[in-house]
Formats: structure tokens, sequence, C-alpha cells
């Protein structure tokens, strides 16, 4: 007797059900894997850019420093005010992005008061800069000279 080996319509039926009903759950999961990429990007510049704040401090502490004025940073003057915190030149959105970009490594992400660049500079209040994430304008990063504090918002998620 010849006994075919193979599957019977029953057992692909219910192989299809399954992979179906595993699309329908994991799909989900993996739409939103761009906008979560770059709420990560958003997050990983604003904890570069609060390390370099850090960094200023620190420097203008380590070279004594007694007030307001100038710490070098890779090469970079920046000035401080009397807190440490890297002070906005002129309170305009390319002075917002000449600091982004002096405080950011040279192959970081750059800013510019235009949407050519990764982060639109904007300056919202004297001393307080704004960084809108271009490919995804819903997240922004905040600096704010008087407290050198960096912030990240990120708009809520719709689903």
């Amino acid at each position: 007797m010849n006994k075919q080996a193979g599957f019977t319509i029953v057992e692909l039926v219910v192989v299809i059900a399954l992979l179906g009903i595993l699309a329908a759950v994991a799909l989900p999961r993996f739409i939103n894997v761009t906008d979560d990429a770059h709420r990560a990007n958003v997050d990983g510049s604003a904890g570069s850019l609060r390390s370099a704040v850090s960094m200023v401090r620190a420097q203008a502490v380590a070279s004594g420093l007694a007030g307001a004025g100038n710490v070098t940073l890779d090469g970079n003057a920046i000035a401080v005010d009397a807190n440490f915190n890297p002070q906005v030149a002129a309170g305009t959105a390319a002075a917002c992005a000449t600091l982004w970009n002096n405080l950011i490594a040279a192959d970081g992400p750059r800013a510019a008061d235009d949407a050519n660049s990764e982060y639109e500079a904007a300056q919202a209040v004297a001393g307080t800069c704004t960084f809108t994430y271009n490919d995804f304008t819903t997240s922004i990063v905040t600096y704010v000279q008087g407290t050198g504090a960096v912030t990240v918002a990120h708009a809520a998620d719709v689903n």
C-alpha cells in the first residue's frame, strides 16, 4: 500500500488562521516604529545638549571662572552667565542655532533658523531656545538659559 505524506486541508486552514491572528496582533506594534525612532532621535539629541550644558558648567568651575565669562568646549568659545549656564548671545533664532551647533559635536545633528537642517531653531522668549525636529515636527527640545534646563516635548500619541 502506497501511503502519501502531506497536510490535510484542515491543518492548512488552521495554520493560515493562526498566522492571520498573529499578524493582526503583531502588525499594530510595528506600524509606529518610525515614530518611535524619531522620538528616540530627539531624546538622544536632547541628552547630548543636556550633557554639553553640564560640561560647560563643569569647565567654568574647573577654570575658576568667578561669574559670567567664556569657556572653551571642543574649540568653541561658549559665553556663560553668572550661573555658568551657556548664554544665547542675542535674542534671535540664529543665536539659538549657533549655541546648539557650538554645544553639539560637529558630527551630531545640526540646527539652523530655517527648515534646511535637522533641527529648526527659534527664540520664543529671551533666553529660551526651542529646537523643532524637522523630520517629526511634533517633537521639540527646549533650552532655558536662566536655569540651564533642557526639556523634550513630544505630542501625545493619537492611537
